[in-house]
């Protein structure tokens, strides 16, 4: 076969393109350290690449924004609860200092004020959020806990469900205003005399919020419905629940549930206490209930019975569902929506009303769990809800709280005024003196009372401030739990993604050390190809003629 110089330049051109091909290719392996530039380059390779990819994709999403995103919301959680806690030993405290009886009046002032500011700070742990979420409000991240001003005209239909035996407890009434006198003329009158002030028990059931009123249920034909200041309540029925405000139930032993057979003949409605007061028929007057009859004080929002009933209602296991309406709210308030079904209505009409379910038809509370994905098909509910730390129950005995030592402190003040007068000279005859002895008598038995109250409901307070402590601590608990499975997958997460790492590492990556031998080999080929293309140009026929 006879082989042209013209052949053999194309064999070294040829030659010569194929070892810059190699060249290039090892160039840009040693630049960027990667096995392939392109996916035709080496499919098996590029397959693999992508596979790592997505599963590193999916990792990193786990371990660099879900996992850290949900350790922060638990730990702003776990603040709020050591906080809450921090805020009920305190309280429990207050509550062994207030059941002393020797407190002075500057005693009595200084725990109204350190109860003010734990109300305070109760709420604002309450209202904690991370990166503008609230944390206790469930899906409402953008609403807090409680109500942030007054809201006088916001109103909402609530229902709310108790048991006799958890919600029942026996309270203190008191008859009898002592107002003190002002002027001699006061002191001597014979129409403003010193009030008989008395004191009773009552068993009770306290709804969530005060200042509650109820819709006139009109379709009931007996008993009638409620007029404007007093009347008797209808007493409703499963079955026929918009025929009244009130229902009584039974859980059977086979778990259905039936009306009570034996609820009260009437629930008897008030505005406040003074209007209970004067409805009696006693003299003087007093605050009373008629044997399986009931009281309810809208003021207050509470359901009043003698202790026969509510013994009876606790053996039998009643439950007890109230429906009614509250407008107005004050700041601090808790919003209705986190502990009850309700429904905030507006003056718009019924299709602009907002509808919210706490509870299912069974009665089972309903969770609004906000879950995060931290792993591959594995979530974590990373939110606590205010109803599983505390209730309306902690919010209510410190109104009662507050509300026994300011009347405390006013029944004192009244005393000290009383005392001081008789020691001033337009008062010195004998029969204002002698007045004035009967009016301190009299003040000085609300006095006693009031500080006998006052003891008693702190000294309470000392086990349910335990109780609310304990709840609390259980939330902590759980909230504990979660953060070291979330701690655990944390770790996983971080092999996944070092595993995965080194895997892609070996599927896509070239050792430096590697590609640079082949670069040199190919830098070496190539120029030697040069020269002895060179030397091939340079030979021709006429070199032997």
């Amino acid at each position: 076969m006879r082989i042209t110089n013209s052949m053999i330049m194309t064999n070294a051109d040829s030659n010569i393109n194929g070892v810059k091909i190699i060249l290039d290719k090892t160039n840009t392996q040693m630049t960027t350290q990667k096995k392939i530039d392109r996916p035709s380059e080496d499919p098996v390779i590029a397959v693999r690449s992508l596979r790592f990819s997505t599963s590193l994709a999916k990792i990193n999403q786990f371990y660099e924004k879900n996992i850290p995103d949900a350790e922060s919301w638990l730990e702003v959680t776990e603040t709020s609860l050591v906080n809450m806690r921090d805020t009920v030993r305190n309280i429990h405290t207050l509550s062994d200092q207030g059941a002393n009886d020797t407190l002075t009046q500057d005693d009595r002032k200084t725990i109204l004020s350190q109860l003010k500011k734990l109300q305070e700070q109760l709420y604002d742990s309450g209202n904690s959020d991370y990166a503008g979420r609230t944390v206790f409000t469930g899906y409402r991240t953008n609403k807090t806990l409680t109500f942030m001003s007054d809201e006088t005209k916001t109103s909402y239909d609530i229902t709310e469900k108790h048991n006799a035996n958890d919600a029942i407890e026996t309270y203190r009434y008191y008859s009898g205003d002592v107002k003190a006198p002002s002027t001699k003329a006061d002191i001597n009158s014979t129409t403003n005399t010193p009030s008989t002030y008395v004191e009773t028990e009552f068993s009770r059931m306290r709804l969530g919020y005060d200042g509650i009123s109820f819709k006139d249920t009109t379709s009931v034909a007996t008993p009638a419905p409620l007029i404007a200041n007093k009347g008797t309540l209808a007493i409703g029925k499963v079955e026929t629940s918009t025929k009244g405000n009130i229902y009584f139930t039974q859980t059977q032993a086979d778990g259905t549930v039936k009306d009570y057979t034996t609820p009260p003949t009437a629930v008897t409605v008030y505005d406040d206490e003074k209007s209970w007061e004067d409805a009696s028929t006693s003299t003087p007057k007093v605050k009373e209930i008629k044997d399986g009859e009931m009281v309810f004080i809208k003021s207050t929002g509470e359901l009043l019975m003698n202790d026969d009933l509510a013994a009876k209602m606790k053996a039998d296991n009643v439950d007890i569902r109230t429906d009614y309406s509250k407008t107005g709210f004050e700041d601090g308030e808790l919003r209705p929506e986190y502990y009850y079904d309700c429904t905030m209505t507006s003056d718009k009409g019924a299709a602009t009303n907002i509808e919210y379910q706490k509870y299912d038809t069974t009665g089972k509370e309903i969770k609004y769990d906000i879950n995060y994905t931290v792993a591959a098909n594995q979530e974590l509910a990373v939110n606590l809800e205010a109803s599983d730390v505390f209730d309306s129950s902690l919010i209510q005995d410190m109104k009662d709280m507050m509300s026994s030592v300011s009347d405390a402190i006013a029944a004192y003040d009244k005393v000290d005024k009383l005392k001081e007068m008789k020691t001033e000279v337009q008062f010195q005859d004998s029969a204002t003196q002698a007045n004035l002895d009967k009016w301190i008598s009299s003040a000085s038995r609300e006095m006693d009372f009031a500080n006998s109250n006052l003891q008693k409901i702190f000294n309470k307070e000392i086990g349910k401030s335990k109780t609310y402590e304990d709840k609390i601590s259980l939330a902590l608990t759980d909230l504990g739990c979660r953060a070291d499975q979330l701690s655990m997958t944390k770790k996983q997460m971080s092999d996944q993604q070092e595993t995965i790492e080194d895997l892609q590492s070996k599927n896509d990556d070239y050792d430096l050390s590697e590609v640079a031998l082949k670069y040199t080999a190919a830098y070496t080929a190539y120029k030697s190809s040069l020269t002895a293309a060179g030397k091939l140009g340079d030979m021709t026929l006429l070199n032997y003629l």
